[in-house]
């Protein structure tokens, strides 16, 4: 059972206790910041912090101090950015609980960000950007959203862009760190063999520095689609790579449950109808899969896979087909029952570790403002009926909220764009 506390910063303190079954402890700094919070100019910004941060403190100035003070305790540890959001955590046996606090509230309150290492890290990024670039399984993702979202923060890649990175400095950033790490705007949460009272108390004085004042808020997602939109990127690859799916529903949507399990029928396990037509008898790609996308403000459907490129137009016909079936029967009660139960037992499996216990129940809070439990999430999902996802399909499956971007040796004339239609 969780139990949270907000202090006078604003500041939310969540716990979640796990006295059996493990010796290990988590403590997450959840900040909810990230792309969709950037000004144009400063696309990767969040994100870049997230690196600097491991640069080096006052109190240990470089990133080989920073690294092998949980190394030497055989800690686990690292950050991640998101559209939404930035986490900083480390996972340790529940002895080395004191260490990791301070370690964590040293990167977070004390980071020097030398202009010097600012310039090294600017490398590294750009880097990281052209990894991604190369990657046609990675970047298709990002070619994605921005089909989704044009000309708008929940558009844009969360590593900016070589040009933004490029044009980074300590003045910005020093300026997004006061405006956004602020206690109203940030969560620790503390999840696995931890003495509750205690370590609330040692986590209180440790961020008693917090900053008060408000943060920025996020611009506005325009949802402005009113036809099918198309973009294809080519390049000569050995396979083509795309992303077909449709806008749907937001975190905040009753019917969030509906789209998940609808995404898990369709392409979400290896016994789902997308894996085994296109995999399994096909034998056209090595992965297929359908996810589903839900955040605060935005929310899709989408099937990614890697295809053989002759048959690329025979893939999409069989995606589409199996949208358009969604839309005009119900799935089976097998179907349902199976789609149900996998979803719940990934979640149950998920939550085993002490550091998926602390983002479950810390990202709730940040993005939702309430914690449900396990137990009140299955509920839900118990709730929800073949009728139910009949109707979720209709309303997403409909030309105008479809959309296709691909990565691959075709030339705009080839009429893969011509080929969205239900």
């Amino acid at each position: 059972m969780s139990r949270k506390i907000t202090l006078d910063s604003g500041l939310r303190i969540i716990t979640v206790p796990q006295k059996q079954g493990t010796q290990a402890v988590t403590i997450l700094i959840l900040v909810a910041t990230g792309s969709k919070y950037e000004k144009e100019e400063e696309n990767g910004i969040s994100h870049f912090i997230e690196h600097m941060l491991f640069k080096g403190t006052k109190k240990h100035p470089s990133s080989f101090e920073i690294s092998e003070i949980l190394d030497e305790v055989g800690g686990a540890y690292n950050a991640f950015t998101s559209e939404d959001y930035t986490g900083y955590w480390a996972k340790v046996r529940k002895e080395n609980f004191d260490l990791a606090l301070d370690w964590l509230t040293d990167i977070f309150f004390r980071a020097k960000l030398e202009s010097k290492e600012i310039e090294k890290e600017k490398g590294v990024v750009i880097e990281e950007i052209n990894m991604i670039h190369d990657d046609p399984m990675s970047y298709i993702g990002c070619l994605w959203q921005e089909l989704l979202y044009p000309h708008q923060p929940a558009g844009r890649q969360i590593t900016g862009s070589k040009k933004t990175v490029a044009e980074l400095n300590r003045e910005k950033i020093i300026n997004y760190l006061k405006a956004q790490y602020v206690g109203k705007n940030t969560i620790v949460c503390l999840s696995g063999n931890l003495e509750e009272k205690e370590a609330m108390r040692k986590v209180k004085k440790s961020f008693s520095r917090i900053g008060k004042k408000e943060s920025w808020k996020k611009v506005k997602v325009i949802e402005a689609q009113r036809e099918p939109a198309y973009f294809l990127e080519t390049r000569k690859t050995e396979q083509t790579h795309f992303c077909l799916g449709a806008r749907g529903y937001n975190s905040f949507h009753p019917w969030k449950y509906n789209q998940a399990l609808l995404a898990v029928v369709l392409g979400g396990m290896t016994s789902s109808r997308l894996f085994e037509k296109v995999r399994e008898k096909m034998g056209a790609a090595y992965y297929i899969y359908t996810a589903v996308s839900a955040d605060p403000d935005t929310g899709f459907l989408v099937t990614q896979a890697g295809v053989d490129n002759a048959k690329l137009k025979k893939v999409i016909a069989v995606v589409l087909g199996e949208y358009g079936k969604v839309t005009k029967k119900k799935i089976s009660a097998k179907e349902l029952k199976r789609a149900k139960e996998y979803l719940k037992g990934r979640m149950t499996l998920s939550l085993e570790s002490s550091d998926e216990r602390a983002i479950f129940y810390g990202l709730q809070e940040l993005l939702e403002k309430k914690i449900l439990t396990l137990e009140q999430i299955f509920a839900k999902i118990d709730k929800v009926t073949a009728e139910d996802i009949l109707k979720t399909a209709q309303s997403i499956f409909i030309p105008e909220k479809l959309n296709l971007a691909l990565i691959g040796p075709f030339e705009e004339k080839s009429g893969i764009g011509k080929l969205l239609k239900i």
